[in-house]
């Protein structure tokens, strides 16, 4: 009987500490969604790396890839690998420079591989998610606090989302996502700017200026 009781505790003890831990999580996640959101607009620069136990693949084998985004609301211009992504919040413009191409689609990027796009970044871990708090580090002087969502969906292409937060200025630092391959593929914020002067049209696709280009408009 004793033995029952003490196990019986033991996992009353565990689930009310999960459960608290998982409040926490969702609780930061809250707080660095409503204070980013606040912002007019955003300018991030970033770094991307690949790494893959299973393929021999460490991070740091490759160089980095670099990119830049600018976001207001849903809307967002993205510059990675070359290429130009526009999305004003109804279409969505992709500008392929060394091909001289540009594809048209309604609506933004499809999310259904599991893969968190530019527009849903502050938002995506509101549906589907699991939460627990990780691990706090130190990075150059910056205290960053992890949180590890799980996705509930067992057939997600995602396995696990690591956010790195910045305790100080609950702003993201870090994202990485480990995929159902074993590849996880991190980003990391190298450059952070808000309430810059952007125009109105800054979102918006100038064809004319693409076609007098030569451009080719799909």
């Amino acid at each position: 009987m004793r033995k029952l009781v003490v196990l019986f505790l033991s996992l009353f003890i565990t689930s009310v500490t999960f459960s608290q831990n998982s409040l926490e999580a969702k609780a930061l996640l809250d707080e660095v969604s409503t204070k980013m959101s606040a912002y007019n607009n955003m300018f991030i620069g970033f770094s991307q790396t690949l790494s893959n136990e299973e393929a021999g693949i460490e991070e740091g084998d490759e160089p980095p890839i670099r990119g830049e985004i600018n976001l207001k609301g849903e809307k967002y211009s993205l510059l990675y690998l070359g290429n130009r992504f526009i999305y004003d919040g109804k279409k969505l413009y992709v500008i392929n420079n060394e091909e001289k191409e540009i594809s048209t689609s309604e609506g933004d990027m499809n999310a259904d591989d599991g893969f968190i796009y530019p527009s849903k970044l502050l938002s995506f871990y509101k549906e589907g998610y699991n939460f627990e708090m990780g691990k706090l580090k130190n990075v150059n002087g910056r205290k960053i606090q992890y949180v590890t969502l799980n996705p509930i969906d067992s057939d997600s292409d995602i396995v696990k989302v690591e956010l790195g937060i910045d305790a100080k200025t609950k702003h993201i630092y870090k994202l990485i996502q480990t995929g159902s391959n074993g590849a996880k593929t991190s980003f990391t914020i190298t450059t952070f700017k808000s309430n810059q002067p952007i125009s109105d049209s800054f979102f918006k696709f100038d064809e004319q200026k693409y076609l007098n280009q030569n451009y080719t408009i799909d």
